[in-house]
């Protein structure tokens, strides 16, 4: 049986993110993004809804989050869902689905130097300097077109599922 857990968002920080560490000295960051969809509805208003995804990030890539991003950063995160369980202290079972983060690129603008287009930095070993801060837009949306490009990164995924499964013969 074929399957896939991919998850790709694009948005923006709404808190800054918390770091903490394992016993072991690996870092962990949790942050939450927040993504957004407008649509008319059948009167002709205008509706907008707003998405919150917990994200954790491990390793270097939980360090550089950590140090670089904050509130309101927009950012692009591909990664697998998970969901957790654990008792609390009453003893009733508790879950939690987050998005395991397997690459985060920094997409705010970099101030300096005159670039105009949107600066994406990777973490891990391809990580470099940290981009300036910008407040920017409150929603992904106002970020000028970034409401159009999900499409694109739900899209890709799914034609290379599809053609591994033409390709490989294994139905789901």
């Amino acid at each position: 049986m074929a399957s896939l857990n991919q998850v790709h968002l694009i948005g923006r920080l709404g808190r800054d993110p918390e770091q903490r560490f394992t016993q072991a000295g690996g870092a962990i960051s949790n942050f939450s993004v927040a993504t957004d969809e407008g649509y008319k509805d059948q009167q002709g208003n205008k509706v907008e809804k707003t998405e919150w995804h917990r994200v954790v990030a491990f390793g270097k890539t939980a360090e550089l989050c950590s140090k670089y991003l904050s509130k309101g950063s927009l950012v692009y995160v591909s990664g697998k869902l998970q969901t957790r369980k654990w008792q609390d202290k009453q003893g009733v079972d508790r879950y939690q689905t987050e998005i395991v983060a397997q690459n985060v690129q920094f997409l705010d603008r970099k101030e300096s130097g005159g670039n105009r287009g949107a600066e994406t930095r990777q973490s891990g070993t391809q990580a470099q300097d940290a981009p300036q801060e910008d407040d920017g837009p409150q929603f992904p949306n106002e970020a000028g077109g970034t409401d159009e490009v999900p499409f694109i990164f739900v899209l890709i995924p799914i034609c290379y599922f599809v053609m591994n499964v033409i390709l490989n013969g294994v139905m789901a």
